[in-house]
């Protein structure tokens, strides 16, 4: 190199680390007011020799100590919904030095911790989860092959407005159906529609809109199962089974007669088990593809009608792979003594 082009070792590791940072060559023979030969052949020196060192500067000198990062994150999953700002009140007063809402979020990524919205499950008693347990025992030897002769079938509302769910939680990737990172809380939806389906293996029934007024048991028999699953029963043979929750209106005498002279073989459900049923899953996905349309529904009218169209669009592999899970689930609420499963 050239006396002319001469650059000090400082210098030098600057320009490298520079280049090592992904800034084009360009760039930096702007800021240094350098030849680009000179850049260019410092670069490729330092790739194929290693002479041109980068020289690492100290830094900026930490604010926190290690003690304290542990008990940043520490005082985090202490209550899950502790703020970023409540976090640095607290290690104020622990501590007595001021930090930034930035230096909290970083070291509790730092600690494993993201803010993430807490998922919301129903609340489960003791008597819930035994249930839960025992029947996911009953039921533990199903194969897929089993499973595919169900049909599960349920109602859900779903309302014009929706729960934009901005609280955050701090919480570990993989840990969302941890005790400490549950939300349990009854779902009562307002302005809302009720719809009901049913979904199996290759299959699926209409989305039925139940219309205004209460379901029934009578209802529930002239609009659901003579109209609908009556229809798969004659199609799939003896091996059908039908699947529903534990409404007071399915589980009339009257019910029980309709589907006992239809030949339909009702799989028993223990309560407040939303986490088993796969058409859940469904619904989550229903609800986000009609609120990510163009044209977002106003009324109940547009509503019912966008929520069929997008009902009848989902993929038939969506529906087959939630039914398949029948198996991963029963594992988890045997694994977890009847809690909440991550599905």
């Amino acid at each position: 190199m050239s006396s002319r082009h001469h650059i000090d070792d400082f210098m030098r590791g600057r320009i490298i680390g520079k280049v090592e940072e992904g800034r084009k060559i360009a760039d930096v023979v702007r800021e240094f007011d350098t030849a680009h030969r000179v850049v260019s052949r410092l670069w490729k020196s330092f790739k194929t020799t290693g002479m041109c060192s980068r020289r690492h500067g100290g830094g900026r000198v930490r604010s926190t100590t290690p003690a304290e990062d542990r008990y940043i994150v520490l005082s985090a999953k202490r209550n899950r919904r502790t703020t970023a700002q409540q976090v640095a009140n607290q290690f104020l007063a622990a501590s007595g030095k001021q930090i930034s809402l930035k230096i909290v979020a970083r070291r509790l990524r730092g600690g494993g911790l993201y803010a993430r919205r807490p998922n919301v499950c129903v609340p489960l008693t003791r008597q819930h989860r035994t249930a839960g347990l025992q029947w996911c025992r009953q039921h533990h030897n199903w194969t897929e092959q089993d499973w595919a002769c169900v049909l599960f079938s349920d109602e859900s509302r779903f309302s014009l407005s929706s729960d934009c769910r901005r609280q955050l939680i701090w919480r570990e990737s993989g840990t969302a159906y941890r005790p400490e990172n549950i939300q349990e809380k009854d779902r009562l939806p307002t302005c809302s529609i009720m719809v009901w389906a049913g979904i199996m293996i290759n299959g699926r029934t209409r989305l039925y809109g139940v219309a205004n007024g209460t379901m029934t048991g009578q209802r529930y028999i002239d609009e659901v199962l003579l109209p609908h699953v009556r229809l798969f029963r004659g199609a799939f043979g003896d091996k059908f089974v039908f699947m529903d929750d534990n409404a007071t209106c399915h589980r009339t005498l009257a019910v029980q007669d309709c589907l006992d002279s239809e030949g339909i073989q009702r799989l028993l459900w223990p309560a407040r088990s939303l986490d088993l049923n796969p058409i859940e899953n469904l619904w989550d996905a229903l609800g986000r593809q009609v609120a990510g349309r163009n044209y977002p529904p106003t009324n109940k009218n547009t509503l019912i009608r966008a929520l069929t169209e997008e009902w009848d669009k989902l993929p038939q592999q969506l529906l087959d792979n939630v039914v398949q899970s029948m198996v991963r689930r029963v594992e988890f609420c045997i694994t977890l003594h009847g809690g909440h499963i991550p599905y």
